[in-house]
């Protein structure tokens, strides 16, 4: 069996302030006509740009190869161009070719992924959402949401209600393009008086997660988490740039409230550097950017021996949250799924069948491969045309 053909899309979301403004698949097929699905993420590069990087990495790497030589190809394309090191636009090409051989491999035997990454750990997965704006909005900004603690609690409410046990939020928005800064003495007492609200009515039935994304500096994260942690959050998002791994662990080391990241990170090399400074307890990488299904089985093999745990993020599209579903399965210190909401609307138009999601769990599939198949004719009826490239940062200094 061998890889004979690639087609991609990049599909508009019209819901795009949950889960982003365009979704990019790829689809691999084999001679004996057997296809699987993948996604990128986090290519910062127009999205038809994206699209066909990864047809002229298809064929000049891929085609030809049998889909079961997934660590081979995957030495290949890292290597690729004298690089050998963590790459986010390769990372995000090679990861999605990455899921899609798996999901041939799964169909070839058939057998769902988490049965060939040692069998399933879990038969259903806990998950929790962000905090998303009760009505959509013209533009994807958090800020009224997360700037007000009356909207924020009813919209916790509402997620609580459906049988959600867990919820993430941002209490220091925007981001911008000249992070970290200093954050003011009123975006403190604003974070503070946000999260006690929310933790009044979340009780202690509902954890609540600080979904910042490396907007501060040290000494302003470590300032905030002060101020947080009496309302004992789950975890502490990002709250300095990825960059450097020993600000981190100072944060780390700072507070009794578990640290989280690596969404922005390529490769077990760049994110084991993270755990051997002690700088997170709570990985979160995006397995559309950081390598893949096998990679990040990799990655939770690493963080297991440093006692630290597994939350994939998921701030993309269906084939993604597949790959996360398939992975988790499988792994002993995995923590929690992050959804887009239920995995409904648009999100769910996009599998010929919808994630099923009940009481603020995930339940595994049993169906081989990725256990979802991408619907092609609603893929190709919602094209997104722009060149913009998502997410939007600030240009000025806040």
């Amino acid at each position: 069996m061998k890889i004979t053909d690639v087609k991609t899309w990049a599909v508009k979301n019209p819901d795009f302030y949950k889960g982003g403004t365009y979704w990019i698949f790829v689809k691999l097929t084999t001679d004996n006509g057997i296809s699987g699905y993948g996604e990128v993420y986090g290519v910062p590069f127009a999205p038809r740009l994206v699209c066909q990087m990864v047809e002229d990495v298809v064929a000049r790497h891929v085609v030809g190869r049998s889909p079961f030589d997934i660590e081979n190809i995957w030495r290949v394309l890292f290597s690729s161009a004298f690089t050998q090191r963590p790459d986010v636009s390769m990372g995000g090409v090679m990861s999605g070719i990455e899921i899609a051989c798996w999901d041939i491999v799964g169909k070839a035997v058939g057998q769902p992924i988490y049965n060939l990454m040692g069998g399933k750990v879990h038969e259903r997965l806990r998950s929790y959402t962000y905090l998303y704006n009760a009505q959509p909005k013209e533009e994807l900004d958090a800020s009224d949401l997360h700037g007000s603690a009356d909207a924020a609690t009813k919209q916790l409410q509402h997620y609580m209600d459906m049988g959600f046990t867990a919820i993430g939020y941002d209490p220091v928005m925007p981001m911008g393009s000249f992070d970290p800064r200093q954050l003011s003495l009123e975006d403190l007492e604003g974070a503070e008086k946000m999260t006690a609200a929310l933790r009044e009515v979340a009780s202690s039935t509902c954890d609540l997660m600080i979904k910042t994304h490396g907007q501060m500096t040290t000494s302003s994260a470590i300032r905030l988490a002060r101020r947080l942690e009496k309302f004992d959050p789950l975890w502490f998002e990002e709250p300095v740039p990825p960059g450097n791994a020993k600000e981190m662990a100072r944060v780390a080391s700072s507070t009794t409230i578990p640290i989280s990241g690596c969404e922005r990170l390529v490769s077990r090399f760049e994110i084991s550097q993270m755990l051997e400074e002690q700088a997170v307890q709570i990985l979160q990488p995006a397995l559309g950017r950081v390598g893949g299904i096998l990679e990040g089985k990799k990655i939770a093999a690493i963080a297991e021996a440093h006692y630290a745990q597994f939350a994939p993020h998921l701030f993309a599209g269906p084939i993604e949250a597949a790959a996360n579903i398939q992975l988790s399965a499988s792994l002993p210190n995995f923590l929690i799924l992050e959804s887009i909401e239920t995995f409904g609307g648009f999100f769910g138009t996009l599998l010929n069948k919808p994630i099923e999601w009940e009481q603020g769990y995930v339940t595994v599939p049993s169906e081989p491969g990725l256990g979802f198949e991408l619907n092609e004719a609603v893929a190709d009826a919602n094209p997104f045309t722009s060149d913009d490239v998502f997410p939007p940062m600030a240009e000025v200094p806040l």
